[in-house]
């Protein structure tokens, strides 16, 4: 096989790799509200410590006594380890308070902005420079 094959095929190989990694993530516009900022009080009952965000799920009680399950994205987990938070510093069940903003389709999904747990430690989980209305909380 010549080198200009080889070339050609390995360019095809990695734009296809960059173009899907691309379509996975997005920016905060994309998918939330900032005109709809929301603040959600439960148990964690998962973390997903992924790429390109790292999942916060939590199980809110409502006023009525029913349960829904809400999942709240958080900045890469790259980021995070960065601010000192990491798969470990938030234990499954533990009651934390999330201030975010909510998802444009209205489904139990939010971006995370803070998350403040039972004895008042705030964490700041917010992804940054990517539309996210700024409100001191990065630095």
């Amino acid at each position: 096989m010549s080198f200009k094959k080889i070339a050609t095929v390995a360019g095809l190989a990695l734009g296809s790799l960059v173009s899907a990694q691309s379509y996975a993530h997005h920016a905060f516009g994309a998918e939330f509200d900032a005109n709809a900022p929301l603040t959600l009080s439960g148990n964690v009952t998962t973390i997903e410590w992924v790429n390109p965000h790292a999942w916060f799920h939590i199980e809110v009680t409502k006023a009525d006594g029913t349960k829904e399950a809400w999942r709240i994205e958080g900045g890469t987990p790259n980021t995070l380890l960065r601010r000192g938070i990491n798969k470990r510093s938030i234990a499954i069940g533990t009651e934390i308070v999330v201030e975010g903003y909510w998802a444009k389709d209205r489904t139990n999904s939010a971006n995370g902005r803070n998350i403040t747990l039972a004895n008042g430690k705030k964490m700041f989980m917010g992804s940054s420079g990517t539309g996210a209305p700024e409100d001191g909380a990065d630095k």
